[in-house]
């Protein structure tokens, strides 16, 4: 687990457990993580190595509301926690079921202290995220690009470092995660993100990302959203379509 700096006080935190990949902007008065990772445990691990490179208050925002990247918020507290508007509704819906079907998850990768760390965890409520926050010096900006990923992704651009914290919306190193996922828009998502022009996207799993490589996946969800979209006009069926995707997982139409 390490600190990478993107930009001038801007930081991804790498993490062996499901290649998690966090964030943590410093402004003059308050800092600000992205993220928080899977259980009381990790989340306590994070907000350590936060405290370990400064003493600033700190500001949560959660890019979307799955397990590995916001069930650590509880260690966070009492700090402000931020996320989409819908997030809130959607960790309320499935927060027990993530659970339950990760602990067991872990208990059959015989990973013990982890299923044991995920069962005694609560998540936390979000609020509503505002547009921007002034950190001191410097603000960021919380942009809610539509749905992609989840129906309540949100990515976080430090403007001022030209880097941008695109949580799941994209991914290094492994496919993309589609079980929750809208693939007639998430490409339009992806666009959003590179109009903004920031010369590192931070994804939530694997190591940052340049703008060729974010370019590069946003060509292969529009593969996607086509195929998604042959399929719901009954050129293609769902077996057709998958065997030219250019990723795995896709819930056709």
């Amino acid at each position: 687990m390490t600190w990478i700096e993107v930009g001038d006080g801007v930081l991804a935190r790498r993490h062996a457990e499901l290649d998690l990949t966090t964030g943590l902007v410093l402004g003059a008065e308050r800092a600000l993580v992205i993220d928080t990772r899977g259980d009381r445990e990790q989340g306590a691990e994070l907000a350590a190595a936060v405290r370990a490179v400064t003493p600033l208050p700190v500001t949560v925002v959660l890019t979307h509301a799955h397990f590995d990247h916001c069930f650590g918020t509880a260690a966070f507290l009492p700090a402000p926690v931020l996320a989409h508007p819908a997030c809130r509704a959607a960790l309320e819906r499935t927060g027990a079921v993530q659970r339950e079907r990760w602990v067991a998850h872990y208990r059959s990768a015989d990973a013990r202290a982890t299923a044991e760390a995920l069962e005694a965890t609560d998540p936390v409520p979000p609020d509503p995220a505002p547009a921007t926050l002034d950190l001191g010096g410097r603000e960021v900006v919380l942009v809610a690009p539509g749905p992609g990923h989840t129906d309540h992704d949100l990515a976080v651009r430090v403007p001022d470092a030209d880097v941008l914290f695109a949580g799941d919306l994209l991914e290094s190193g492994a496919p993309p995660d589609y079980e929750d996922a809208h693939p007639l828009s998430w490409a339009d998502a992806v666009a959003t993100l590179l109009a903004l022009h920031a010369d590192t996207y931070v994804p939530g799993h694997g190591d940052p990302m340049t703008p060729a490589q974010a370019r590069a996946q946003h060509d292969e969800l529009t593969t996607v959203a086509a195929l998604a979209r042959a399929v719901a006009a009954g050129e293609l069926t769902g077996a057709e379509a998958q065997a030219r995707s250019p990723h795995p997982g896709v819930p056709w139409p």
